[in-house]
């Protein structure tokens, strides 16, 4: 479960870095990957952030990616590739984006 589930864009490119790392970290369980993700800010719209994750996932070590893999091994079972790893993140990414604008504040 996604604590940051739909903030949307604007507010993920406003948050702190720590708090942007975070929620970060609960996509894909990297801290080099979320850092740099964060970094990166601020993304125009969800493609370009998507697009980043990917370059970024295809940077890491394959130690990385299997330790990735095992945080992530409750989501599906069987495969373990990178792909796996980029679907899972991509999809953990669009859940804590959409929708674009965010949910209301509570």
């Amino acid at each position: 479960m996604l604590m940051h589930k739909g903030i949307g864009l604007e507010r993920f490119n406003s948050l702190s870095r720590t708090r942007a790392v975070h929620a970060l970290y609960e996509c894909c369980c990297a801290v080099t990957w979320a850092e740099k993700i964060a970094d990166a800010r601020p993304y125009p719209d969800l493609a370009t952030l998507l697009a980043a994750s990917d370059v970024e996932l295809s940077a890491l070590s394959s130690a990385d990616l299997d330790r990735i893999l095992d945080s992530l091994a409750h989501d599906e079972s069987g495969e373990r590739s990178p792909e796996l790893a980029a679907r899972i993140t991509r999809d953990r990414i669009g859940r804590m984006i959409e929708p674009p604008s965010g949910y209301p504040d509570r």
